[in-house]
């Protein structure tokens, strides 16, 4: 592929990106473009490294998953590394995992065992300590070139602007739910128990923090309980 059709081709994904109705189809666009788009690419995976611990958000391609359990449990790989040097927005790529590789001595050979021979990781965002990485595997050794990796940064940078609108969106969502449901319980509230809107806030708080439960967790049980599933 040219970069010419390289760039239609990012330009249509960052419209079809921006076309999905929900967080978790806009990653599973992003992995699947990944395979699609990016010459040699094998397998994709997006995850989340929060507080040392690693989460795959989404993957296409077997043994992604794996991967990110390893970088979790190894505490190393390009993951990590993204991760603390993210104020650079570096890129991290490993042409050859049969190589002894002195960044990630343990996490290569065990990719390795995994089936993959070359890998990028790319960040796509950053949230207090909360990180989100984009990494691409390749089945063989090699494949993975310094054009490999620009094709892979400029697809990650697409990527990074749909998803960073996609959680804006499933935020904004959560918040007005979140707001439907404590409106609907404190009204339940102040009919049954001829409360203010004020007092019945109150007592959601009160609940909230004498149980350790989210204000929004109390709303939802308050009304289930009016609706007889509990």
């Amino acid at each position: 592929m040219d970069w010419r059709e390289f760039a239609e081709r990012m330009a249509l994904l960052a419209r079809d990106l921006l076309a999905q109705e929900t967080l978790d189809a806009t990653l599973d666009r992003i992995a699947a473009a990944a395979v699609e788009l990016v010459e040699g690419c094998d397998a994709a995976g997006v995850l989340t490294l929060s507080k040392g611990r690693v989460t795959t958000l989404s993957a296409c391609g077997d043994h992604v998953e794996e991967s990110d359990r390893l970088q979790g449990e190894l505490g190393e790989g390009p993951c990590f590394d993204a991760a603390r040097h993210s104020d650079d927005g570096r890129v991290y790529r490993i042409p050859d995992l049969t190589e002894p590789q002195p960044k990630w001595p343990r996490f290569a050979p065990a990719a390795c065992d995994l089936g993959f021979g070359s890998m990028m990781g790319f960040l796509l965002y950053t949230h207090d300590d909360d990180f989100g990485a984009l990494n691409l595997y390749s089945h063989r050794p090699g494949v993975f070139t310094p054009a490999s990796e620009t094709a892979g940064w400029m697809f990650a940078s697409h990527a990074a602007v749909a998803l960073a609108s996609a959680r804006t969106q499933d935020q904004l969502e959560h918040a007005l739910d979140t707001r439907h449901a404590i409106g609907e319980a404190m009204g339940i509230l102040m009919e049954r128990h001829r409360l203010s809107e004020s007092d019945a806030f109150a007592v959601l708080r009160r609940l909230s923090q004498n149980h350790n439960i989210k204000l929004r967790d109390v709303a939802h049980h308050i009304r289930r309980r009016s609706d007889g599933e509990v």
